[in-house]
């Protein structure tokens, strides 16, 4: 079992002959993802050739528009390498397409432009995921997204993470035991899902054991996530909070990342957490033993 991706799914990717697409697109194919095409409008009905985990050469065809896609390939999933100024209208264009999966790696889309998307996003059949994240991975059977496949295999974590980074690094920190899926929902502060979201599907998920959760400073989405918790996930959560030495007024690498007042610390959401019976570790190592700690029994 999985989360939202599988070995089922079928890829597509808008702006595949981009430079960002066609590097991922190839990185993607070497994990064993199935990609079954791409979206260019400018570029429709050519080609690109790459190569897939047994070494032998991928012809993918080159669609104008996602429903044309998904019409000639059944895809279900789409990962956008768009750039900023038109990632709003190509999400729009696979929500009305119907995509299942919408992965927006895209970094620096107005806010504006995502409030927008997702409000559009309601009451239509398609979960985004970004935008400006890492993706989602399900080792062994899928990658949509940038997170390097090579890092952890299967196994029995579920980890939802803001920070693609930090997302890297607790998937080679536990890479001992290894991940059902691993999402990174991205660090601004409109995205299409939550902390929340991906706890739902994990506590569904059979496979899924331990979940690891990991926030950052700025917001609140840590702390309604503690309230989900402590009325729905009954599974061990283990948590972590990036920006604990954060100065106080610094801006930071996330546009998500904004402290006002006492609200919104690395301090609060590790108290909120806490308090709902999550053990929160001071750094990833950490976290990754306590998440150990729980595997162990």
């Amino acid at each position: 079992m999985s989360i939202y991706l599988n070995s089922d799914s079928k890829i597509i990717v808008q702006g595949i002959t981009g430079g960002m697409g066609a590097k991922h697109t190839a990185l993607m194919l070497e994990s064993g993802a199935n990609i079954v095409g791409g979206v260019n409008a400018r570029k429709a009905g050519t080609t690109v050739s790459h190569t897939d985990n047994t070494g032998s050469e991928v012809v993918l065809p080159v669609f104008g528009s996602v429903a044309e896609a998904m019409a000639e390939t059944g895809a279900n999933v789409s990962v956008l390498f768009v750039p900023p100024a038109f990632t709003k209208d190509a999400c729009i264009e696979a929500i009305d397409a119907g995509i299942g999966l919408m992965v927006v790696i895209t970094e620096g889309v107005p806010v504006q432009d995502s409030a927008e998307v997702w409000s559009y996003l309601e009451g239509k059949k398609t979960r985004m995921i970004g935008p400006n994240c890492p993706g989602i991975i399900t080792p062994g059977e899928s990658l949509a997204g940038i997170t390097p496949h090579t890092i952890t295999g299967a196994g029995p974590i579920g980890l939802v993470s803001k920070s693609g980074t930090l997302t890297y690094q607790m998937m080679y920190e536990l890479k001992d035991h290894g991940f059902s899926t691993a999402i990174g929902i991205g660090g601004d502060p409109v995205v299409g899902t939550t902390h929340i979201d991906a706890l739902e599907a994990f506590e569904n998920d059979p496979q899924t054991k331990v979940i690891v959760m990991i926030g950052e400073i700025g917001g609140d989405a840590e702390e309604r996530a503690a309230a989900y918790i402590a009325d729905h996930v009954t599974k061990p959560v283990v948590g972590y909070v990036a920006g604990f030495t954060a100065p106080e007024g610094k801006t930071m690498g996330h546009a998500g990342a904004i402290v006002s007042g006492s609200a919104g610390t690395a301090q609060a959401k590790k108290e909120a957490l806490e308090a709902v019976g999550v053990k929160v570790g001071k750094t990833p190592s950490e976290t990754a033993e306590l998440a150990r700690q729980l595997l162990a029994g």
